[in-house]
């Protein structure tokens, strides 16, 4: 494989002609590959390669780079938008979006975006995501991106974040599961009770205690076979200790909240959060 081409390859496999230039990499050169066919004309003064990341090979020609959600998924972020838009950003008055149906940010990154870029660093996809989606959906992405460690929350603070981020950034915390449980703190803090995520009780970890006794546990795709008895098991051992535990999953949440929110607000009138002798 030509050298110029492993070059194109470590960039995502889309380059600006002028980085391999620098690199070394002469104007025949390039021209020879995309004659040969190992190299393709994106626009002037980009070349991909043959395989290349049809998303990036559209930020390229339309001079963008993917940002927001879009970008948090392909970063292996906990997404909860149902959103089959790509999300795009551009500089002010430049630009345009790579299809008729591209969601463009405008607004100007926290992070000098480099030339070569395609895709925004993570502090831009955060700042993009507080500004576009809804509080809650927003802080299961933050919260996401803090536990996977592809950002620390000392650095964001040091960053000019717009208001939104910046109220993100002082709620996100880092734990150690889905974001579904991202999503339920926030909808109960109405109920005026204690809220303690991921505390450890009879040697498991449990999603949520509201009050002293009662457990919610919200299950991810992950609470099949095995993981599903030995889940069963630890509801038995806590409901023998005092503890009323209720347990729904990811369709629940999404969809079904309202009925979630009723059997909590049910359990807590009944005084199930409650241990033993407090009022």
């Amino acid at each position: 494989m030509p050298d110029a081409v492993a070059q194109v390859r470590s960039r995502g496999g889309v380059a600006r002609t002028s980085t391999l230039n620098h690199r070394g990499v002469g104007r025949r050169e390039v021209e020879r590959l995309v004659q040969r066919g190992h190299l393709v004309r994106v626009k002037r003064g980009w070349v991909a390669t043959p395989d290349a990341d049809a998303l990036l090979v559209s930020c390229a020609r339309s001079n963008v780079v993917l940002t927001c959600v879009t970008q948090a998924r392909r970063l292996g972020l906990w997404v909860l938008a149902d959103d089959a838009r790509c999300h795009v950003a551009a500089p002010a008055h430049a630009g345009r979006a790579p299809t008729a149906t591209a969601l463009v940010h405008w607004a100007r990154p926290v992070v000098p975006r480099h030339p070569d870029a395609l895709a925004d660093p993570i502090e831009n996809v955060l700042a993009a995501i507080a500004a576009c989606q809804p509080f809650e959906c927003a802080l299961a992405v933050w919260e996401s991106a803090l536990q996977k460690g592809l950002v620390r929350p000392e650095l964001l603070g040091r960053l000019a974040l717009p208001a939104s981020a910046r109220r993100l950034l002082d709620e996100a915390e880092v734990w150690f599961d889905s974001g579904l449980e991202t999503l339920v703190v926030p909808r109960l803090l109405w109920l005026g009770l204690p809220l303690r995520r991921q505390i450890w009780i009879h040697g498991h970890r449990v999603d949520l205690l509201i009050g002293d006794r009662l457990v919610l546990q919200v299950d991810g795709g992950h609470h099949v076979g095995a993981q599903r008895a030995e889940d069963n098991a630890h509801d038995a051992a806590l409901m023998l200790l005092g503890y009323h535990v209720i347990r729904v999953g990811y369709g629940q949440v999404i969809d079904g909240w309202p009925e979630v929110q009723e059997l909590i607000m049910r359990a807590v009138a009944q005084g199930l959060h409650r241990a033993p002798g407090r009022r």
